[in-house]
């Protein structure tokens, strides 16, 4: 299996890059075709001891920068790690691809790259986030379509739900509509209308579920458009953020708390790699007729290889067939 990584994309490409990579390589035995800058590429490489022999570099002179528009950047940057990656997936050349770089870009070129699978109109991206329960709490959309229409968001639930349960090994997630209320009544029309849409497929769909149920893991899978999926992404992360800085203050306030924090170190070092987003790795772009694997532009070393993990993980369970026959459904059930 090879995975195409782009090796020039993130805030800290290329050197975390492609030692993520070079790790995945190593514990997953897959090959690695590093996209990008080869002299850049190589002067890294030659850093690391022991190089595996799956490593294979791609050149590509050019890079779409993380605040350039997608659109505009695909076409004008040909050359560019993004666009080059997804001619290899297109080609057959590689099996999945991962990028840490522009999201934008990565959706457009993955959009009119590889296309859509038959009968879904629009990619959605799907995070993971950590609930109080076991499983994890599946969310889609988060910033690919922020105009979506109700069949969009029915296509994401078909989509999410087959790709939790053959990716989790979860017999029958359920499925919450994002929204204000629990209440039918509640929410925008467009959101009315989502509701029924889902209230009348085959998916296990439970009703809406509030901002608050995210958390509690009250459905495993939550469907909202990416306007509000991306505004309920980035707050996740700022609590995160500022309940560790919180904490952090709070126990080295005073030397009572600082013996203290001793004792509770084990618990709150599980509690940190809870809300770690590097142990999930990345986001899947669900819709595209390929399997591509978007990174946090912060992501570290762990998050790539994380991130590769889960490329590989849809490869061997052909999750995007199984997402395809899931939408196929819908056709009769609509």
């Amino acid at each position: 299996m090879k995975i195409a990584v782009d090796a020039m994309g993130g805030d800290y490409a290329p050197k975390v890059i492609i030692e993520g990579a070079i790790t995945a390589a190593r514990e997953y035995g897959c090959q690695i075709a590093l996209v990008g800058i080869k002299e850049r590429i190589e002067e890294e490489l030659r850093k690391i001891p022991d190089l595996p022999n799956t490593i294979e570099i791609i050149h590509a002179s050019e890079v779409i920068q993380m605040d350039e528009p997608a659109a505009l950047s695909i076409r004008k940057r040909r050359d560019s790690s993004i666009v080059r990656s997804i001619e290899l997936l297109k080609q057959g050349k590689a099996e999945a691809f991962f990028s840490a770089g522009n999201t934008g870009a990565v959706v457009c070129a993955a959009t009119l790259g590889l296309g859509m699978l038959s009968e879904v109109e629009r990619p959605g991206i799907a995070i993971i986030m950590p609930t109080v329960k076991e499983n994890p709490t599946l969310i889609i959309d988060v910033g690919a379509n922020i105009d979506a229409k109700p069949m969009h968001l029915l296509q994401y639930a078909a989509m999410a739900q087959a790709y939790y349960c053959h990716i989790f090994n979860y017999d029958l997630p359920s499925v919450g509509l994002l929204n204000i209320g629990e209440e039918e009544a509640k929410g925008t029309d467009f959101v009315k209308e989502t509701y029924h849409l889902l209230e009348e497929s085959h998916l296990n769909f439970q009703g809406n579920v509030e901002g608050k149920d995210i958390f509690k893991g009250k459905t495993e899978v939550v469907i909202c458009d990416g306007f509000i999926g991306n505004v309920t992404l980035k707050v996740s992360e700022g609590v995160a953020e500022a309940f560790g800085a919180l904490l952090k203050r709070e126990l080295t306030s005073s030397l009572m708390a600082k013996i203290g924090s001793l004792f509770v170190y084990n618990a709150l070092k599980r509690f940190k790699k809870s809300f770690d987003y590097s142990e999930y790795g990345g986001a899947p772009l669900l819709g595209v007729n390929g399997i591509v694997i978007i990174g946090h532009g912060r992501s570290n070393a762990k998050a790539i290889k994380n991130a590769i993990k889960v490329a590989i993980k849809e490869v061997e369970n052909n999750v995007n067939q199984k997402m395809l026959e899931s939408v196929k459904k819908l056709t009769y059930s609509v």
